[in-house]
């Protein structure tokens, strides 16, 4: 099942617009009204993640953190405040009070999807049974096939680690294009899994570095991005010499079978 994750706003339309973003992304929205009701839900459904407003009447963001932070059996749930106000110290007393990250409206949908997936995937291992795990089982063995893995984000490599070494597969990681290109040319992979916006150079630079150079062309390139997550997008990176371009968030076992396609099959084939 997807993940879920739990909204605790006071404000109608901004929990309409939360649950929309959620739902495109492949999240599974639960609802809260206020500080109380949030807790209860928690506690009820052990979400993957709850986003909580700071400013609510009754029962405000930092007391439900609080609250969540000292129940033994919710205190590993990912945490992020939104501030609807952005006033001076919000940040500084979230955090204080037990949320692991901080967002001020207005948001950025794109940012917002991204930052969301890197809290909730850096603790994707707290309830297994709020989060869908693959069935790495149910995989064929992969023979140890060689991946590099390239994404400026700790939890995304962390997370696609996980996955891929569970399958089997012997994972490399850099954190950008440059580092990535050092990896491949010393030692070149079976398949390359790529980010498209990274700090040092975007995906579309590397998969061109790449493609032009005759030791790596034939290597099957993936793009998996959500910051990047339009038909456009992909299309560019197709036209580049992706073999796939994936969006995040996806399932691990369809992530897993994806690269699977994609080694079966030669690439350009």
């Amino acid at each position: 099942m997807p993940a879920r994750v739990l909204i605790v706003e006071d404000d109608v339309a901004g929990m309409e617009m939360l649950c929309y973003l959620l739902s495109s992304y492949g999240y599974s929205p639960l609802r809260a009204r206020n500080g109380e009701e949030g807790v209860k839900i928690a506690a009820a459904n052990r979400p993957a993640l709850i986003i909580c407003k700071l400013q609510m009447p009754l029962l405000d963001g930092c007391e439900v953190a609080r609250r969540i932070r000292t129940d033994p059996e919710l205190n590993g749930i990912a945490l992020i405040a939104l501030s609807e106000f952005a006033a001076p110290g919000d940040r500084s007393k979230a955090l204080a009070a037990g949320f692991d990250s901080y967002l001020s409206k207005p948001i950025s949908p794109d940012s917002f999807a991204r930052h969301m997936e890197t809290i909730l995937r850096a603790k994707i291992s707290v309830f297994p049974d709020a989060v869908h795990r693959p069935a790495i089982d149910a995989f064929p063995k992969t023979g140890g096939r060689k991946l590099l893995v390239v994404d400026d984000t700790p939890a995304n490599l962390k997370l696609a680690c996980t996955v891929l070494e569970g399958a089997g597969y012997q994972v490399r990681t850099a954190r950008g294009m440059l580092e990535a290109l050092r990896i491949a040319r010393k030692d070149p992979p079976d398949l390359i899994l790529s980010d498209v916006v990274m700090a040092d150079g975007s995906g579309f630079e590397f998969v061109r570095a790449v493609k032009a150079d005759p030791a790596l062309r034939s290597i099957p390139f993936v793009f998996n991005s959500s910051s990047m997550a339009v038909k456009s997008a992909r299309e560019k990176g197709l036209a580049m010499g992706a073999v796939k371009y994936l969006f995040r968030p996806m399932q691990p076992e369809d992530m897993l079978r994806e690269i699977e396609a994609c080694l079966v099959v030669p690439a350009g084939g």
